[in-house]
């Protein structure tokens, strides 16, 4: 699935790497554990995560993820931000709780 389609999908807002969007995913992670994802994690192109600070970027970065999304309607720092472009990693934002976006996420097709 295009990254673009993820965006329509949680209805979220882009912030970072929209040169990017036409890149696939071909399945995702849903944790606020940056450890459970370092540990448990394998070949997952997307994080979705209500958790705020730069070890985010570090762990897509690590695990060699495309695509962050901050659900719950949370807005990352600046510092984030830059941080995910200077990365070349997608960050979007989405409304959704992390129960709702992986439910539509999976309903789509994304994982399966």
């Amino acid at each position: 699935m295009e990254i673009s389609r993820v965006a329509e999908i949680l209805d979220a807002e882009v912030l970072t790497c929209t040169d990017f969007l036409d890149a696939e995913v071909c399945s995702a992670c849903g944790s606020d554990m940056m450890s459970d994802v370092l540990a448990f994690v394998k070949h997952q192109g997307m994080l979705l995560t209500g958790l705020l600070n730069t070890q985010v970027v570090r762990t897509a970065m690590m695990m060699d993820m495309s695509c962050i999304v901050i659900v719950r309607g949370k807005v990352p720092t600046e510092e984030m931000q830059l941080f995910a472009e200077n990365a070349g990693i997608v960050m979007m934002r989405t409304r959704c709780t992390m129960f709702e976006a992986c439910g539509r996420l999976y309903d789509a097709g994304l994982g399966r």
